[in-house]
């Protein structure tokens, strides 16, 4: 069983200093580089670590948790981090000047949270409020920001410079889950999302390991696009068109 000191290692602080500390590394090398991923040697290595701890630790408590826990039981799971996310949903909704999307969010979260049993049923969505993904990466990206480098962050995986400062500032001041005076429950709190997210993608690591010729150029390829997908709202890039 994991210590509370290992836990820890997941708290804010950690999250921030690791964003803080990509931001660093990168400012340097991409004003120097035309590609979107001029820390290739670094970002392999770190990515074969993190692959590495996934095989022999994450991955294997993952596939326990669902052979484990009934369907259902995951699926409520799911919905209450789900309804936290849209916490970080709604700030940067606002941040963006979306505010028609801004108010069916708050919608989403207000029903969720008081009829779903904080979230472990999603009424909402049986409602028609649409479940959106928004964070503060987006939101430096819709004003304008470009992505910069890519990067492979220990631990947390596939970013950017703009994307791992927006994880810190989502991290550090709008995920509810940090903010928990009560360590013990912040810890397991944040290992049971991981958790619960892994388990959902277990599927999907199988279809890249069989589909994929470089695991690594395709996680990186597949991330920028969809960063840039969601940037956008689906929409091509003015460049594109």
């Amino acid at each position: 069983m994991m210590s509370n000191a290992c836990l820890l290692t997941y708290s804010k602080k950690t999250l921030l200093c690791a964003s803080l500390a990509t931001t660093v590394v990168c400012s340097g090398c991409a004003s120097t580089a035309d590609s979107s991923d001029p820390l290739e040697p670094f970002n392999r290595a770190m990515y074969s670590f993190n692959e590495g701890l996934d095989e022999v630790a994450i991955k294997p408590v993952a596939t326990g948790y669902r052979q484990v826990l009934p369907a259902p039981v995951q699926s409520g799971v799911r919905n209450f981090f789900s309804n936290l996310d849209d916490v970080t949903v709604l700030v940067n909704d606002v941040l963006q000047l979306k505010l028609a999307q801004g108010v069916s969010d708050f919608m989403r979260l207000i029903f969720n949270t008081a009829f779903g049993v904080l979230g472990f049923a999603d009424v909402a969505s049986e409602m028609g409020l649409r479940k959106h993904n928004e964070d503060f990466g987006q939101t430096l990206g819709r004003w304008g920001i470009g992505s910069g480098a890519y990067v492979v962050l220990p631990f947390f995986g596939p970013s950017s410079l703009r994307d791992g400062l927006g994880f810190a500032m989502d991290t550090h001041y709008i995920d509810p889950v940090p903010a928990l005076d009560d360590v013990p429950a912040r810890n397991w709190t944040v290992v049971t999302r991981a958790v619960s997210k892994r388990a959902d993608l277990l599927d999907a690591t199988r279809t890249v390991e069989a589909a994929a010729l470089d695991d690594y150029e395709f996680t990186r390829d597949f991330y920028l696009e969809r960063r840039e997908s969601l940037v956008n709202d689906g929409k091509p890039h003015q460049a594109d068109l």
